[in-house]
């Protein structure tokens, strides 16, 4: 019988193909873990920038907080920028998703005579729960950023950092 030394034996391939399935075993779990920490960080900074934009809006408007995130999105093309268009936040963001988390925006505390809103509650809650982050946030008009890993978050739960 004569060997070819040119090419690889069916054992060698085997013992390639199972040390590669290991490797792709161990990194896919912290590939995850990872991947849940950038998108739990970009929904703290997604509420961060929204909160913000909300304080921007009350004083250029002057018609108190918004009535929902669209409003603070950016106007259609060729459109000034407007009170329910204000062009402060993405256009991403502004539908109420982005990366991995949902956005619930709740006007509060309308007064009458001023037509006018002085508060809000933002939820951002993981699109798949367990997958694509495990922790729910909380923001209102305080601006306190606040998580619940177990339900959604809400003004009682501890604050980000806490």
């Amino acid at each position: 019988m004569r060997r070819d030394p040119r090419g690889f034996s069916l054992i060698e391939l085997l013992i390639v193909v199972a040390i590669i399935l290991i490797i792709v075993a161990i990194a896919i779990p912290n590939f995850m873990r990872s991947r849940m920490a950038a998108n739990q960080a970009s929904a703290i900074e997604s509420l961060r920038i929204i909160s913000t934009s909300e304080v921007a809006y009350f004083t250029t408007y002057g018609t108190g907080f918004s009535t929902s995130l669209a409003a603070l999105g950016p106007p259609a093309p060729g459109q000034p920028v407007t009170s329910t268009a204000a062009g402060l936040i993405d256009e991403t963001l502004a539908g109420g998703y982005k990366s991995g988390y949902n956005f619930f925006y709740t006007p509060t505390q309308y007064s009458a005579g001023t037509n006018m809103w002085y508060g809000y509650t933002l939820l951002s809650n993981p699109t798949s729960f367990g997958q694509s982050g495990d922790v729910y946030y909380f923001t209102d008009q305080s601006h306190v950023i606040r998580a619940n890993a177990a339900n959604p978050a809400s003004s009682t739960d501890s604050a980000v950092g806490d």
